[in-house]
């Protein structure tokens, strides 16, 4: 199978669930659920659900838990998009081809959806229809709270402002990478771990695959910024030099940055050596990850 055809059967699975869990309702709030459906699906290559449906397989997960636990994801990446766009925040006026959320609706909806994304993720993962074991949701949910918190993505986001005033080495870079995008993408992979009771062992090759991962999807995302087109990925290009952030594009250079980004794509597959050929399907992303125009 190809992960084109891997991609298209996670993503669909995926999105007829969020289209049963974001049902419309009557009265004022279906606004919101409005808004929470325009955020959820928009397109997107549902890259997080695929990981963790992926990582559950290692452990032979039946497959509605790991769908569960993979639409939690997507809600509360989706959230991070909305927000991530606001005026307060960098202002995008296009997200996956079309208006973002709060140009389709108002700020004051969107930040509602992001909101009610944000919530509904845990709400999913303490549901026991997502696992019956009580110890595995208070995981899951633990895991989650922790990428996506002060110590995770929303802590990234904020040395992502800062950065638009202050210098940032490769290190700082470095840090704040693997905690905006990273953080949540190492949940994905653990989480599969965690809904399969993996060994301490497995679930930290797993988070070492997600952590240079997500660094070269954040070096090929500087890249697509400082090389791509809008018609082509869908959001805004140039955004990062206009606003004077420093990335590993422009600490690196282009040529440099692509050779690290092969590098960690590398280091990232040698991390699922223990998994051997059931772990395929992540070794795709990799390469899929690296390759990828948008």
């Amino acid at each position: 199978m190809s992960i084109d055809i891997a991609l298209n059967e996670a993503a669909g699975a995926v999105n007829r669930l969020l289209t049963d869990l974001l049902p419309p309702v009557d009265g004022a709030e279906n606004r919101v659920l409005d808004a929470m459906r325009y955020a959820t699906m928009g397109g997107g290559k549902r890259i997080r659900p695929y990981l963790l449906i992926n990582s559950a397989a290692l452990f032979d997960v039946y497959s509605e838990y790991a769908l569960r636990a993979a639409a939690a994801i997507e809600m509360l990446h989706c959230y991070s998009l909305v927000h991530d766009d606001l005026p307060a925040m960098d202002n995008s006026d296009l997200r996956r081809g079309r208006p973002t959320a709060h140009k389709a609706f108002d700020e004051a909806t969107a930040i509602l959806a992001g909101d009610g994304l944000l919530t509904m993720a845990f709400e999913i993962l303490a549901d026991p229809k997502t696992h019956p074991d009580g110890q595995v949701r208070a995981d899951l949910v633990l895991a989650l709270a922790k990428a996506g918190g002060a110590a995770g993505m929303v802590g990234g986001q904020m040395i992502d402002l800062w950065a638009e005033k202050n210098e940032l080495d490769i290190g700082a870079i470095t840090r704040l990478q693997r905690l905006k995008t990273g953080a949540i993408i190492a949940f994905s992979c653990e989480a599969g771990g965690i809904l399969g009771h993996a060994s301490m062992a497995q679930r930290h090759a797993l988070i070492s695959y997600a952590h240079d991962l997500g660094l070269a999807f954040q070096i090929v995302d500087d890249l697509l910024d400082a090389e791509g087109d809008a018609e082509t990925t869908g959001k805004p290009v140039g955004a990062d030099a206009k606003a004077g952030k420093a990335t590993f594009v422009s600490i690196l250079g282009i040529d440099r940055a692509r050779d690290q980004a092969k590098l960690l794509g590398q280091q990232a597959n040698s991390h699922l050596d223990m998994f051997g050929a059931k772990a395929d399907p992540l070794r795709w992303m990799t390469e899929f990850v690296l390759t990828r125009k948008n």
